[in-house]
């Protein structure tokens, strides 16, 4: 049941809001800073740690994962609305911030994948086969 990630999500959300809204403030910026990138990296550090405790059940495990999948299409369609035109135009900063954020975070990305001894999630069951009875007893 995708309804028992809303709770995760609606609390890893309220924090990263929080956080950002903080750092932006600490940076004497008057908007939030990366609330929606700091919300996300919450809900996966979450869900691992739920796994990891076994205490995430199945229909929770589906639900968080649903809406740590639909949280993409949500930065995507947040990052769409920013004009970046503007920020180009605003200085190197911008750019400079851009390009940085991005070689820190693949390389964030490749040292936790080189590094990761673990054993990896299991799979998750494909709902279509687990759905459909056999017919006349076969």
């Amino acid at each position: 049941m995708i309804i028992y990630g809303v709770a995760l999500l609606a609390i890893c959300t309220l924090a990263g809001v929080i956080v950002g809204d903080l750092l932006g403030a600490l940076l004497g910026v008057n908007s939030n800073v990366g609330g929606v990138g700091i919300a996300m990296i919450l809900l996966i550090c979450a869900r691992l740690a739920m796994h990891k405790r076994g205490g995430l059940s199945k229909d929770c495990e589906m639900g968080v994962g649903f809406w740590g999948a639909m949280y993409i299409p949500v930065v995507v369609a947040m990052a769409a609305q920013q004009n970046v035109v503007t920020a180009l135009h605003g200085g190197p900063v911008a750019v400079l911030a851009a390009i940085g954020s991005v070689l820190i975070c693949g390389s964030t990305i490749a040292l936790i994948s080189r590094t990761n001894k673990g054993e990896p999630l299991p799979a998750e069951p494909d709902p279509l086969k687990a759905q459909v009875a056999p017919v006349g007893g076969h």
